[in-house]
């Protein structure tokens, strides 16, 4: 059309600015050594409105080396929202956030269109943030390594809809062989599934960091999603069930195997894909179950002769999934497996991790942040809260209903039901379906 002419006459005339936010922000301190503050200051010198808005006042005097993945990323993303440019575009900016971060950050974005008249493009995974935060979607469809297509742009309800269905309609095109489904009644629970281990009430200090965890139960395949807030101790506890730290209150069983996949993942090993995991794996490498159930699901296949430490960052995060995946354990434990991947990738990743703890009657504790990929991977849910970065609780495991009650309570969200695919969908704060729900007490499942 006349405006994506007149866009492109200005790009290739180079009279158009531009601001850019990375999509793997954890390699910033690569090519960026100095403080938060620097780097805002360096962007823009009045800074203060959007460091109070994004809460970063506590980390402006830290290296950039030094800050987590979140605080990265919400550094990241102010220092492009402070660029004074004709169009912005923000590359998968929720990996990391807990949900109330993506949606102030959703928020905050949509005032660039909104307020200043800006062209805004964003690239999400997460379907519920994409929902929330953009007015068209253009659907992406084709082949991993050999081509991509985009689809016509549609209402964002009506391409999230399509991409779950996996056929466009209008131009007949069928891009997955099967349609993406969601429950909306909570599933049963367990009591009656025989369990695998207890554990005790949990605490660990740190210098400037109290965590302290109710006692709890892990029940044999059994997939515990672990929400919170970010900076609460979710992945300092799964760091003392994996034995990576230990706690200095409560004792954890030990006569249990633990596979484990930490947050951030690193791509040192300068060998291929296929020799690390058969290095690592064994004669399970060559299973049928592997290939079948893990292997294939993730499409390994195209990454199998890459080298390690040449992945992309979604290439390197399906490796570490199969990798985990493909140790002998009774519990798996994988913080934020969904970073980094995109949509499709991330729902057969939540399947392939239900399956794996069906079939083999193991467990799995999975800490992440999209709703969607929780929603598919859980039979129950840890809660985790408290003061971020001073002190953290948790409690559970909960039924899904209750868990999610529990959580979305504190978060102050609710969510309603898309009449077509089943979907969650984020309610608007003070609406009718808001205030209902609120009243109900029913903030994700309504049946």
């Amino acid at each position: 059309g006349s405006e994506v002419y007149d866009y492109l006459k200005r790009v290739a005339d180079k009279t158009i600015s531009v601001s850019f936010k990375p999509q793997y922000v954890d390699s910033i301190p690569k090519t960026y050594k100095g403080k938060v503050r620097d780097l805002l200051a360096k962007v823009s010198p009045d800074h203060s409105g959007i460091v109070k808005e994004f809460n970063l006042g506590k980390i402006l005097d830290r290296e950039i080396d030094s800050i987590s993945g979140g605080e990265l990323q919400q550094a990241a993303i102010a220092a492009a929202m402070l660029k004074d440019a004709d169009i912005y575009f923000f590359d998968e900016p929720s990996s990391y956030l807990d949900i109330t971060q993506r949606l102030k950050i959703a928020r905050k974005i949509r005032t660039l269109a909104e307020e200043k008249g800006k062209y805004v493009m964003v690239i999400e995974h997460d379907l519920a943030i994409m929902d929330f935060l953009a007015d068209n979607a253009h659907l992406i469809y084709g082949s991993e390594g050999a081509y991509g297509i985009f689809a016509h742009p549609q209402p964002v309800r009506s391409a999230i809809n399509t991409y779950l269905s996996g056929y466009l309609r209008d131009e007949n095109v069928r891009f997955r062989d099967h349609s993406i489904e969601f429950d909306v009644r909570a599933p049963k629970h367990l009591d009656k599934v025989a369990k695998l281990i207890n554990f005790e009430s949990l605490r660990k200090r740190f210098e400037s960091f109290d965590f302290e965890s109710s006692a709890g139960v892990v029940h044999k395949g059994e997939v515990i999603g672990i929400v919170g807030p970010n900076a609460t101790g979710k992945t300092t506890f799964v760091k003392m069930l994996a034995g990576v730290i230990q706690p200095d209150e409560g004792k954890i069983e030990k006569n249990i195997k633990v596979s484990y996949k930490p947050q951030y993942i690193k791509s040192e090993s300068d060998s291929n894909v296929e020799l690390m995991l058969r290095t690592a794996l064994k004669g399970r490498f060559d299973s049928t179950f592997f290939q079948a159930e893990v292997a294939h699901p993730l499409q390994l296949k195209h990454l199998i002769n890459k080298q390690v430490n040449e992945l992309s960052g979604g290439e390197l995060q399906r490796v570490a999934v199969a990798l985990c995946l493909g140790q002998d354990a009774d519990v798996y434990l994988l913080d934020e497996p969904s970073a980094y991947l995109d949509s499709n990738q991330r729902m057969e990743c939540a399947k392939t991790i239900r399956r794996v703890m069906e079939k083999q009657q193991t467990s799995g504790m999975i800490v992440d942040h999209d709703v969607y990929f929780m929603d598919m991977v859980s039979d129950s849910i840890m809660v985790f809260g408290g003061e971020p970065g001073v002190r953290g609780e948790s409690e559970g495991p909960y039924d899904m209903r209750k868990g999610m009650n529990v959580f979305l309570r504190r978060m102050d969200i609710t969510f309603r039901r898309d009449e077509e695919t089943r979907r969650p969908r984020i309610n608007k704060a003070g609406s009718r379906l808001d205030r209902e729900q609120r009243g109900w007490g029913e903030y994700y499942y309504q049946e």
